[in-house]
């Protein structure tokens, strides 16, 4: 019986071989009504699960709303090299790229058409594309949004920044645990807070990746993301910690390039992790280094001379007063620039003007006048001389203001820096204004000198820390002066203040930023 069923076999396959092409080609149509009732369905198509996308670190293109957020991207990323101040300058194919759209600073049709002007430039290079947005949803979310996912086979929005204890949990950013819009997180800005991401997003169609579709492994999380983005819809994912970042990466990166990302420095952070390279965070004047510990990136070595530092206080932050006394206590020259004459007329900030805590120095910064040795607790005072630059309180901060605010400020210090001064930034808007007053055009970053606190070096030589305003605990400005002072002259930190832990950084940015 057996014999006879085999010889059978054989039979059916050695006619099958004699049959001409053309009797075999309708074999497919034959099956095409059940393909049809199948594409009926959100079919989620098999993928491979091994490995990821190891070009991740040399693949991206990260598009910033403000320079604060591109350095902090840029510090993420192992395999970048630089931050682009020029949204039309071109790169390298194939290379990570930050490049600082400035859009906070436009309006809101003006920002979107600057995202779509990015993309449309950029995305033909074939790097994938990440929209670096503010983790508490400010700026121009919704319009920048929108633009970002024109075009985009998907849009996911992951918004959460643990780091910063900003998270994202049930369609809902989080400050440490409590709901944003009953937060103080948006007394800057012109209305009220959103009462989730859906609602930031305004008319978009969204669908929520809860936590437990995160945190249900790694195929489970594709085929969910699959499917919302079947349905055209943009996914907004929750994620409380790095690991469901990193759980969101490894999915993203098996999604085709045409899907696309909004979200803040969480996502990007864990794109980063999954480059072949590490990052060390460098600690006070410490260089960005790969695991062999050389430095990343062209340009000059750090200083090995005192060099005047200029520190500028763009924010009315309520940390802000906190950080600059601290630094004022170790030697710095505070002077505090009225905001009234800054808003009425930006060289009224110039020397000589008056100010409500010091009057301004006839000299340039770098020659502040003598003052008595520092003899309280903490390190002795900082070997370099440097001036700190604010707006002086003023009460209620009126956010039409800030843009002219910051200006002035920018524009009264960049008439007095001498050309070998570096700077201390707070406030990718003050950042940014006083670079482009400067003509720079692009950073080299160096390395992290406490969480959103980036330490950079113009491609003349000049160091430059970087911070948004809203971030960093008391001793910020004090450790982001002293990683720009050479190696051999950095104080000791024995007896400062306490540094603030990751996650508990201060929550919002009152003021100009």
């Amino acid at each position: 019986m057996l014999a006879a069923k085999a010889r059978t076999a054989v039979g059916l396959r050695q006619a099958a071989s004699c049959v001409a092409p053309a009797v075999v080609r309708p074999r497919p149509q034959a099956r095409k009504p059940r393909a049809t009732e199948e594409s009926r369905r959100p079919l989620v198509p098999p993928v491979p699960f091994e490995g990821f996308d190891d070009e991740v670190g040399s693949s991206l293109v990260v598009l910033a709303d403000d320079l604060s957020g591109a350095a902090e991207c840029a510090a993420l990323l192992p395999c970048c090299r630089a931050i682009d101040l020029d949204p039309a300058a071109s790169g390298p194919p194939g290379r990570t790229r930050v490049i600082d759209l400035d859009s906070r600073r436009s309006s809101a049709a003006g920002a979107a058409l600057l995202v779509a002007h990015a993309v449309h430039r950029h995305e033909p290079a074939g790097g994938r594309l990440v929209k670096k947005a503010d983790s508490l949803l400010r700026g121009h979310f919704a319009p920048e949004a929108r633009a970002f996912g024109e075009g985009a086979e998907g849009l996911l929005v992951i918004p959460a920044l643990p780091a910063a204890g900003r998270t994202v949990r049930d369609g809902v950013v989080r400050l440490h645990g409590v709901p944003l819009h009953r937060t103080d997180a948006w007394q800057a800005e012109p209305g009220p807070p959103p009462r989730s991401v859906a609602e930031a997003l305004g008319a978009a169609r969204t669908v929520a990746v809860r936590l437990d579709d995160v945190r249900a492994g790694a195929r489970s999380l594709e085929h969910r993301l699959r499917s919302g983005l079947a349905a055209g819809t943009a996914l907004v994912c929750d994620a409380e910690t790095d690991a469901d970042l990193d759980a969101l990466a490894g999915a993203l990166l098996r999604l085709p390039r045409t899907v696309r990302t909004i979200g803040a420095g969480g996502i990007v952070a864990a794109l980063g992790r999954r480059s072949a390279t590490g990052v060390q965070s460098t600690g006070p004047g410490g260089r960005r280094s790969a695991a062999g510990g050389q430095r990343i990136g062209p340009g000059r070595p750090a200083p090995e001379t005192f060099r005047p530092v200029a520190v500028v206080v763009g924010t009315a932050h309520r940390g802000a007063a906190a950080q600059i006394a601290q630094l004022s206590a170790r030697g710095a020259q505070h002077i505090a620039l009225p905001a009234a004459s800054l808003v009425a007329d930006p060289r009224s900030g110039r020397p000589g003007a008056p100010d409500t805590e010091h009057r301004a120095p006839a000299t340039a910064v770098g020659h502040v006048r003598a003052r008595a040795p520092y003899t309280g607790p903490g390190p002795v005072r900082l070997p370099a001389p440097v001036t700190v630059f604010s707006i002086a309180p003023t009460g209620t901060v009126d956010p039409s203001a800030a843009p002219r605010l910051v200006h002035g400020l920018c524009r009264a210090v960049a008439g007095r820096l001498p050309p070998n001064a570096d700077l201390v930034l707070t406030g990718g808007e003050t950042a940014r204004t006083l670079l482009d007053a400067l003509a720079v055009t692009s950073l080299l970053p160096v390395g992290q000198v406490h969480h959103g606190a980036v330490r950079c070096r113009t491609p003349q030589g000049r160091g430059v820390v970087i911070r948004p305003g809203s971030h960093g605990g008391p001793d910020s400005l004090v450790r982001m002066v002293e990683a720009l002072l050479p190696d051999r002259n950095r104080p000791a930190r024995a007896g400062t203040t306490p540094r603030t832990p990751a996650g508990t950084n201060t929550p919002s940015d009152g003021g100009p930023r």
